[in-house]
Parts: structure tokens; C-alpha cells; sequence
């Protein structure tokens, strides 16, 4: 359900909402995010370890979700953190939503439960992309 002014609207009352169940004891930064992928909703938190590295974001976690239900393309994103200004994705995050991007644009949407809000298109973020054209061709 789209808010005709806001058609993201879904996908922010998601980020926030779930939020709250992001695992983050050590840096106290919980990340909720949700993200629009064939037409259906996906949310994931972030979820730390006491191995830092092991650590996973709350957009990849919904990437994940989104492709172990057979979601491929990417449309948009919310993200809510507790910062201010609302948080952008890192960068290891606006390449894997790069991965799945629609050609025509995905809008990346920050906010924060204050109701700051950001936005950006992910070319924005990050330009120029690695996306796989630097592959070489499969055999």
C-alpha cells in the first residue's frame, strides 16, 4: 500500500518498525531496513558479533531475504538508524544494492524515529559502479 504523496511510505514505516529487532550490543547502531524488490516488501536488521567482521547490515540482510524469495530487482530503500542526520547506506551496501538495481533508478530513502528524513537516487551514492561489465565473459 502506497501513500499516493509518498510512495515509499511503506517501505519507511517498515525500516522503522523493524528496527527494534536489530541485534547490536556492542555498537549500540541498530540499522532497520526495508527494500521494494519485484513489486513486494523485505526487511532485515543489522546483526553484530563479538568477531566484528562477521557483522552483516540491515540492507544486505533484506537483499538476502529478498533473493532467498526469488526477488531480483531493486526499486528502492529505506533505512532507519537512530542518527541525525539519517544515516546513507555504507559503501559495502550501496554495492550490493547496486547488484540489483533497477536501470531506471533505485531512491534510497534515511530517516531516523525523530522523522529527519534524506534522500538520494543510489547513482548518486555511488557512482560508477563495479557491476560485473569488468567481468570477464563466462566461457
Amino acid at each position: 500500500m502506497s501513500d499516493p504523496v509518498d510512495p515509499n511510505a511503506d517501505l519507511v514505516a517498515c525500516a522503522i518498525k523493524v528496527r527494534a529487532n536489530a541485534y547490536a550490543p556492542y555498537s549500540k547502531f541498530r540499522v532497520g531496513a526495508a527494500v521494494r524488490m519485484d513489486g513486494q516488501v523485505f526487511e532485515g536488521v543489522n546483526v553484530e558479533n563479538a568477531s566484528y567482521p562477521l557483522c552483516v547490515c540491515a540492507e544486505r540482510n533484506a537483499i538476502a531475504e529478498a533473493v532467498g524469495s526469488g526477488a531480483r530487482l531493486l526499486t528502492a530503500v529505506a533505512v532507519c538508524t537512530d542518527a541525525s542526520p539519517p544515516s546513507s547506506p555504507c559503501g559495502g551496501c550501496r554495492q550490493v544494492l547496486a547488484e540489483f538495481a533497477h536501470p531506471s533508478g533505485v531512491r534510497v530513502i534515511a530517516v531516523n524515529p525523530r522523522g529527519e528524513r534524506r534522500e538520494w537516487e543510489l547513482a548518486e551514492l555511488l557512482p560508477d559502479s563495479f557491476d560485473g561489465r569488468e567481468l570477464p565473459e563466462k566461457a
